[in-house]
């Protein structure tokens, strides 16, 4: 009776029958049997090589991921579904490249299995020996041969997914071999080091108490001098070193900050450790003293507008923050209200041009105090822009994220929905320096149309659904009302 891989060896053979691989007249089956070789080196998981064997029966057969599943088993069909890609057969593959890896993309980042990621680095790993071999023999004029023929384009796709799997498999044989052919086609892409045996420092958070939470990751006490950001999966390493490079250049220019001294591993995940002697989030002091949230409020607007009055050049190399939102316009409101989107794009665009810094993701969670003196970490998003920027973000952390269910705010920061509130109205009154009414209601209108555009850029993001409409149409009419009745989101 034939096992599992030798069944897989012949429906693999039997379905790529007459397939060639790109380059030369190589029967295609070579290749399935090279990433199933590969995948040897890493497991004798017997379900992870066979799917390596049928990796491509449902992107380059007719065959599916039922047949699969029927054939080989549940957990077969699956790791090989998430290395499939999106055919879209009416349109050219040259057209839909981008696409189809951005999307494969981010189903790899989305996935915890080692057998999925190990699939994909054999894979990726079969088709790069495949390219330096090429590459080495006829250089530039191998992109000819290629759906993507951008070279860049090219080297961005294997960079992101060696940053995606680096933290899982940056010690084994096929990671290291991965960097080598990159670096090779694509010179200075890697530090060479990388190519190397590195061992990253293992740390455990298991019984730390969460002092703080952000849209990246949790933050960790881990003893009485040290603080670590736990990052979520989807953060590669750049992503770790982009936001420390970031939080150096900010401290430079003055912004009060913690500076990481390293990057560690947590398990399947990547942390930064800080040195936070004694120190606390506002979030964590607010929850256990509620009373005295308008002094906390008062020490966050006295903070922000300390970031905000920091100029800067183009050469300290922060980017724009209207850009985002900008973004979430095209993605989000555009699909709903092509002249309303127009619209608000005018509104942002109009904000005067501005040197001076905002923090990005500015929120309790997001500030320690020290000795009584306040430090921001989360510097991933630092960058130049209007405060009403910053302050829509806030309003967004404390007012309407919690609209439809108030337990949303609460989990997040630690206290109550209507703490929070309050938060948000002494924030504003400390950082207007006013107690007009008027003017405090001008100032949240204006931040509420990049709410209510963010809010609709969300749920285009994951996905519109039926019971998403009444908060989709709530924040149409928000946007309909407050862009009419405002000229500038300036104040």
């Amino acid at each position: 009776m034939m096992n599992m891989l030798e069944e897989a060896i012949i429906y693999s053979a039997m379905m790529h029958k007459g397939q060639v691989r790109k380059f030369g007249d190589f029967p295609y089956i070579f290749h399935p049997l090279e990433v199933a070789q590969i995948l040897s080196t890493m497991t004798d998981d017997e379900e992870v090589v066979t799917a390596g064997i049928l990796h491509d029966i449902v992107e380059d057969t007719d065959g599916s991921v039922k047949d699969i599943e029927n054939r080989f088993g549940k957990r077969v069909a699956m790791i090989v579904a998430y290395e499939t890609e999106n055919k879209y057969p009416e349109e050219d593959r040259s057209a839909t490249w981008k696409r189809r890896k951005e999307y494969s993309l981010a189903a790899l980042r989305s996935s915890n299995d080692q057998g999925i990621q190990m699939l994909w680095l054999a894979d990726k790993l079969a088709n790069l020996r495949s390219l330096a071999r090429i590459y080495s023999e006829i250089g530039d004029a191998m992109w000819e041969g290629l759906n993507e023929k951008d070279p860049e384009l090219q080297r961005w796709y294997y960079k992101s997914v060696a940053e995606a799997l680096e933290l899982s498999f940056n010690k084994t044989g096929a990671f290291k071999e991965f960097i080598k052919h990159i670096n090779s086609i694509w010179p200075g892409t890697f530090d060479s080091e990388k190519a190397r045996y590195k061992k990253y420092r293992e740390v455990s958070v298991d019984g730390c108490k969460m002092v703080g939470r952000g849209a990246k990751g949790e933050v960790y006490r881990y003893d009485d001098e040290l603080v670590i950001k736990v990052y979520n999966e989807k953060n590669t390493y750049s992503d770790v070193e982009n936001e420390i490079a970031t939080s150096r250049k900010a401290f430079v220019l003055g912004v009060p900050t913690a500076i990481s001294f390293g990057i560690v591993s947590v398990g399947d995940r990547y942390g930064a450790m800080y040195e936070l002697v004694d120190s606390e989030t506002i979030s964590s002091i607010i929850s256990k003293s509620p009373g005295r949230v308008e002094d906390y409020a008062n020490i966050m607007a006295d903070l922000a507008h300390e970031v905000h009055a920091i100029e800067v050049t183009e050469e300290d190399g922060f980017g724009r923050a209207d850009e985002r939102h900008i973004r979430r316009i095209d993605r989000g409101l555009a699909n709903e209200d092509a002249a309303l989107a127009e619209r608000c794009r005018e509104l942002i665009k109009g904000l005067p041009e501005t040197n001076t810094l905002i923090h990005g993701d500015f929120h309790t969670g997001n500030v320690f105090l020290q000795r009584g003196e306040p430090l921001l970490i989360d510097m991933d998003r630092v960058s130049v822009g209007h405060p009403i920027l910053e302050i829509s973000d806030l309003l967004m952390a404390y007012v309407v994220r919690g609209e439809d269910d108030p337990a949303v705010v609460s989990d997040f920061m630690g206290f109550s929905y209507e703490t929070a509130n309050k938060f948000f109205d002494c924030f504003l009154r400390r950082y207007l320096d006013t107690d007009d009414e008027n003017r405090l209601q001008e100032v949240t209108d204006k931040a509420m149309i990049l709410c209510a555009i963010r809010v609709i850029g969300k749920f285009y993001e994951r996905g519109v659904e039926a019971e998403n409409r009444e908060i989709i149409e709530r924040n149409l009419e928000r946007l309909r009302t407050l862009t009419a009745k405002y000229d500038t989101l300036s104040f």
